[in-house]
């Protein structure tokens, strides 16, 4: 793979990065296709768990009541991540939490970052799903905790291990370069329509679900427009769900 690669995993009390906190961390570091760490910790979030999340984690609150906070393990959490690329499935949403967390102490992260939703696509584009169910569905990966930072750590690097067996080493490399190359985008979002966007005056429309817009923006260069609200910090909770939503866009 990459020099060096951090796979991680995030728990978190929502899926909203301005409000929510996380509750669990797991990664594991490689250097030079080497595992040089690998770390898990439980975090407290200093609020509720839901329990809706509860039920799906497993973890609750007296779990995370004496685990440490944020700030306690940030310095620890950096030290991992230096020089490396994060990697992580829909790595939007666990950079967009470690960037909230590191901004709420005053720290900006600055990280290079890899999705193993696309790496996944890109290796296997005879699938239709490409979530982690559908990839310990797909590599037959039992023994695991779901829905566990460690144990959906684990499932990615199953699935990386049986590619590199499968396809070979040149094959997996390859597609993870192409991916560093290209705009940080959302999982569903079509990297070739994305190209496609000119740098020329318009009108963008972004959809949800439905046929009513989610929202309608103009400017003077769509591409660079469009593309500065998929690689924001997301300043507003706002910004944040909408880009979440989003399911496909338009542009005149």
């Amino acid at each position: 793979m990459l020099p060096s690669v951090t796979f991680l995993d995030l728990e978190t009390t929502g899926a909203t990065p301005l409000r929510d906190r996380i509750t669990e961390i797991a990664l594991v570091r490689f250097d030079h296709g080497v595992e040089t760490a690998r770390w898990q910790t439980l975090v407290n979030p200093d609020q509720p768990i839901p329990p809706f999340i509860q039920s799906l984690t497993g973890i609750n609150d007296a779990m995370v009541a004496d685990a440490p906070r944020f700030a306690q393990v940030a310095d620890t959490l950096l030290a991992f991540l230096e020089g490396s690329v994060l990697a992580a499935h829909n790595v939007r949403f666990d950079h967009g939490f470690l960037k909230s967390e590191f901004k709420r102490l005053g720290i900006t992260l600055r990280q290079k970052v890899l999705c193993t939703v696309k790496l996944s696509r890109l290796l296997y584009p005879q699938f239709f799903s490409h979530g982690i169910d559908a990839i310990i569905e797909r590599h037959q990966i039992s023994g695991l905790a779901r829905h566990r930072a460690m144990g959906d750590v684990e499932a990615i690097l199953i699935m990386l291990a049986d590619a590199r067996r499968d396809l070979g080493e040149d094959v997996v490399m390859a597609a993870a370069e192409k991916l560093m190359s290209a705009p940080t985008l959302p999982p569903h979002i079509d990297a070739h329509l994305v190209g496609e966007l000119p740098e020329a005056p318009g009108v963008y429309l972004f959809y949800g679900e439905n046929e009513l817009p989610l929202y309608i923006g103009k400017s003077i260069n769509l591409r660079a427009r469009v593309l500065s609200h998929f690689s924001a910090d997301h300043a507003s909770t706002k910004e944040m769900r909408m880009t979440q939503e989003m399911k496909r866009f338009e542009w005149i």
